[in-house]
């Protein structure tokens, strides 16, 4: 044990300290806490939600949905999130006006953005609006047998994929590297609308002949495919959801499937996310870049 002489000289050598301290105004200070990533999200109706409630007014034409996967991924990492996704949106609104008052997507980045998410180009050519418009006409002109629309469109829409859409996304990567040059760039895939073979029970939900099941999932692939490649060009990380969604398509019970069917869905934007679909993209976006 010290003695009690030595005890006391310690004790007064650190008032002393301390005093001298407060005199000087040298008092500690807080750790100031870090700043919050600035997210900005760009992108279609996948990354806007368009058809989950509740919808976010700040945009109306833009359907965007307040539980989309970026408003998920800001709030579990406390992020300060600009969403200007927009349903429609092909990759040309990146550098374009979508509607008289909508801006340009791109126009939300700055030198200060730390991260960018999107999902684009599944508008881009009508690839899956007119191709499943297409394919579900002809599957109920041979009541769901034969590949009818494979027959009558054969590469169209994956020609079109590596002839229009390709060089499209790699300028909108362009366009937002510019703008955005500090900031980490994630480049989402769609998740399976279609299940990878026939179903019977699947007619109902998606009308899309069986034999032209395959030949939809396959055009959806390869734009993934697509998207992958330009992503890994430009630099960004490209997020694949090729395994994750197995089991989760359309076709799927409720409460199973991340994407609504075109018949007796729970909502009024058929073949697009639902909340649990939204939500698992944002998780698994989170698991790729590391996030949270």
């Amino acid at each position: 044990m010290p003695h009690p002489a030595r005890r006391l000289r310690r004790t007064l050598a650190a008032a002393l300290a301390a005093s001298a301290v407060a005199a000087l105004g040298l008092t500690a200070q807080p750790a100031q806490a870090a700043d919050p990533v600035t997210y900005v999200a760009l992108g279609d109706s996948y990354s806007a939600g368009s058809g989950v409630s509740p919808t976010d007014l700040s945009s109306p034409l833009c359907l965007r949905s307040q539980a989309n996967y970026p408003k998920v991924i800001a709030a579990r990492i406390g992020a300060q999130l600009t969403d200007v996704t927009c349903g429609a949106a092909q990759t040309k609104h990146f550098t374009q006006s979508q509607y008289p008052t909508v801006a340009p997507q791109v126009n939300a980045l700055s030198t200060d953005t730390d991260l960018v998410t999107f999902t684009i180009g599944g508008n881009d050519n009508s690839t899956f609006i007119g191709a499943l418009l297409a394919c579900g006409s002809a599957g109920l002109v041979t009541a769901g047998y034969g590949n009818p629309c494979q027959t009558l469109y054969g590469s169209k829409f994956t020609d079109a994929i590596d002839d229009t859409t390709y060089p499209a996304l790699k300028s909108a990567l362009a366009a937002v590297k510019a703008k955005a040059p500090n900031a980490r760039i994630a480049v989402l895939g769609y998740p399976w609308i279609t299940p990878a073979t026939f179903d019977s029970t699947c007619f109902a939900k998606l009308p899309i002949a069986r034999g032209d099941i395959p030949y939809l999932r396959g055009l959806q692939g390869h734009l993934n495919d697509t998207l992958a490649r330009a992503a890994r060009e430009s630099g960004a990380t490209y997020v694949d959801f090729a395994q994750v969604s197995e089991g989760h398509d359309a076709c799927k019970a409720s409460g199973t499937r991340w994407i609504e069917p075109v018949i007796g869905g729970n909502s009024l934007v058929p073949v697009h996310p639902n909340a649990l679909g939204e939500s698992r993209m944002a998780d698994r976006t989170m698991a790729v870049l590391g996030l949270g």
